[in-house]
C-alpha cells in the first residue's frame, strides 16, 4: 500500500510539509482527535444517541488540520497522494517519542 518506500521516508516527507509551528501544534491536537473518533464511531453503533461524540471529535480534528495548513500555506499532502492519510498518525507517534 505504501509502495517500496520505508515508513521513515514517508514520515520524513510528511514532516517536511509540516514546518510551521502552528501547523505542527494543530496536527499534534487534530490527529489524535480523528484517530479517537474512528473507534468511537463503532461504539456509537451500539449506544443510542452517542454518535455526536465521535462526529464532533472527527470534525474538530479535521478543522485543526486545515487551520494548520492555512498557516503553513500548503495543501495537505494527501491531496497529492492519498497514502499520506495513513502517515499522519505514525508521524504523530514519532513526534511524541521525539523522533520526528
Amino acid at each position: 500500500m505504501l509502495g517500496n518506500r520505508p515508513m521513515s521516508e514517508w514520515i520524513s516527507r510528511y514532516a517536511e510539509s509540516h514546518q510551521h509551528p502552528v501547523n505542527r501544534i494543530c496536527h499534534t491536537i487534530g490527529i489524535p482527535l480523528i484517530a479517537l473518533s474512528v473507534p468511537l464511531f463503532i461504539v456509537a453503533i451500539f449506544i443510542e444517541g452517542f454518535w455526536p461524540v465521535p462526529l464532533t471529535l472527527f470534525v474538530v480534528g479535521w478543522a485543526f488540520q486545515f487551520v494548520g495548513h492555512a498557516f503553513e500555506g500548503k495543501p495537505p499532502e494527501f491531496f497529492k497522494d492519498w497514502r499520506f492519510l495513513f502517515v499522519g498518525l505514525r508521524w504523530w507517534f514519532a513526534k511524541i517519542r521525539g523522533r520526528a
